[in-house]
């Protein structure tokens, strides 16, 4: 397979959670889904794929790295690379987008009010994060500054 269509897969098996999240946020289908660790373990096996063919077999660009934006930069400009990047952000978001239904369910924030947060945790995660604290901030459901689970 070609790392477009790799791409595409991880894009279409990250959308029935995010969809359980907004449409069926207590149905024990999500909580057996998306609540669980098959996200993280799945998306985390394919991610140290990828990294070790960048690593071990040079699926990575000449002069990448982190050290410096520059370097960054270049590293990304390899398909293997910009696909980790992508599961990366993929998962995390989705860790986050999971943690704002977990808590805005046992805080009793209205979900409708939480739909917003999760589309912008979809698509731009710390923006869907700081929406989400800002309104427990402004409902007394939390302070937006603890992130610790509610009593």
């Amino acid at each position: 397979m070609d790392y477009g269509t790799y791409y595409s897969i991880i894009n279409y098996l990250v959308m029935p959670a995010w969809l359980l999240l907004v449409i069926l946020p207590k149905h024990d289908i999500t909580a057996k889904i998306v609540h669980s660790g098959i996200y993280p373990v799945v998306f985390g096996f394919f991610y140290l794929v990828l990294w070790v063919r960048a690593l071990a077999f040079g699926e990575s660009a000449e002069g990448g790295g982190f050290a410096t934006l520059e370097t960054v930069m270049t590293a990304f400009t390899h398909p293997n690379v910009a696909l980790m990047g992508w599961a990366h952000y993929l998962v995390f978001d989705l860790f986050v987008g999971a943690w704002i239904g977990r808590d805005s369910a046992k805080r009793s924030v209205n979900h409708f009010m939480v739909v917003p947060c999760l589309i912008f945790a979809f698509l731009a995660g710390p923006i869907g994060l700081l929406l989400y604290l800002a309104l427990r901030q402004v409902t007394s459901k939390g302070s937006a500054m603890a992130l610790d689970e509610a009593t």
